[in-house]
């Protein structure tokens, strides 16, 4: 039975499981609280032991229900890394949602996330998404009061830009672990937009989110879905797969930024079929046979 082993993020970024269990939908899994320990215990029984969560994720808010079931069994956070973002505010009557990653902002984030998950400390902190008003100046004060007061081990951003990334490290002393990403075969515009070149060139590690575009490779009826699902399946066929989820994340792995795939099922056999996925090897020309059928041509 293939286990997952913990990779280096970074040069200087901590050691995280190379799959990542992701609890965005953890407030729809209706799970109560021994639920939740046991499939938490069981993927990290599979050595899945990194976490992701974000400030804004569910209603009830995901990290406190995922705090409920850490306070059955305190000794497991030593077991765990938890990794949670911050950034985006969410509409309260009358206004809109907007990005918001001022010092006053990313602080009082840190601190609802840690009351809600029962721990001292976060492993990483990512920066959810690009802040338009972002000064980096500001976030780089945010980051080191954190880290001074132990609340945060080590920082991130997530659906950044090159640009984006460059400037905000320009103020940092300490470098940026990941940058988390959308990637999958349907939205390809991260591949060629020059930011995995730059996390290669910089020997990070981006985490890869939604890997089967929020379940359209199951349920979209397009007929380019549908070239695209037939791919997947003929490799089924062709690697010794399971399932075109394996398919999907042996596609994502073969990357050479070497993206850590973010889960987002509750489903604990889904997630050992994920893990399964480790040991299948890809080719060239079976990658790119993928990458013609998600975007519906071959490469000229």
């Amino acid at each position: 039975m293939t286990f997952c082993s913990k990779v280096k993020l970074s040069s200087g970024g901590p050691k995280l499981s190379n799959l990542i269990q992701g609890y965005w939908r953890l407030a729809e899994w209706d799970m109560n609280a021994q639920q939740r320990l046991s499939f938490i215990e069981s993927h990290v029984a599979l050595g899945i032991s990194t976490v992701d969560h974000a400030h804004i994720y569910g209603d009830p808010a995901c990290e406190g229900l995922f705090g409920e079931a850490l306070k059955l069994a305190p000794q497991l956070r030593d077991k765990i890394e938890i990794i949670s973002k911050c950034g985006i505010k969410a509409a309260d009557p009358g206004k809109v949602a907007h990005y918001n990653a001022s010092k006053q902002a990313i602080l009082a984030s840190v601190n609802t996330s840690l009351q809600r998950l029962g721990t001292d400390y976060l492993d990483v902190l990512l920066i959810h998404r690009p802040d338009f008003l972002m000064d980096a100046d500001e976030v780089a004060a945010a980051f080191q009061a954190l880290k001074q007061a132990g609340k945060v081990h080590y920082f991130g951003v997530s659906n950044f830009n090159y640009a984006q990334i460059s400037s905000l490290q320009s103020r940092l002393d300490a470098p940026l672990v990941t940058n988390q990403i959308e990637l999958n075969p349907v939205n390809l515009q991260v591949i060629e937009s020059g930011v995995l070149d730059y996390l290669q060139e910089q020997r990070i590690r981006p985490m890869a989110w939604s890997c089967l575009a929020g379940g359209r490779v199951y349920t979209d009826s397009s007929e380019g879905m549908q070239k695209l699902r037939d791919t997947l399946y003929q490799l089924v066929n062709e690697l010794g797969a399971n399932s075109i989820e394996q398919v999907i994340y042996a596609w994502v792995m073969k990357l050479p930024a070497k993206p850590l795939p973010v889960l987002g099922s509750g489903n604990i056999m889904r997630v050992k079929e994920a893990v399964a996925a480790l040991s299948l090897s890809m080719s060239h020309e079976q990658w790119y046979r993928v990458l013609a059928a998600g975007r519906g041509r071959d490469v000229d």
